[in-house]
């Protein structure tokens, strides 16, 4: 999973996360890394539009997000 996780921070890129929280909720989020630490990483939340701390190893799934949504004009 770590290895994901660099490759994003390394490509710049948008990645779509499912997330065990410490109370075993899980949930979905739009992310970009700041950084990677030995058993945490910072990013960018674009759901709570927040800087956070997320464990790695409650990541469940990490996707690059291939596409931006496009704005209807």
């Amino acid at each position: 999973m770590k290895e994901q996780l660099i490759k994003g921070m390394q490509r710049n890129q948008f990645l779509n996360m499912m997330y065990m929280a410490k109370d075993g909720q899980v949930s979905k989020r739009r992310i970009k890394i700041i950084k990677i630490g030995s058993d945490s990483f910072q990013a960018y939340c674009f759901n709570k539009q927040a800087k956070r701390t997320f464990i790695i190893d409650s990541v469940l799934v990490v996707v690059p997000v291939l596409h931006k949504e496009r704005e209807v004009v």
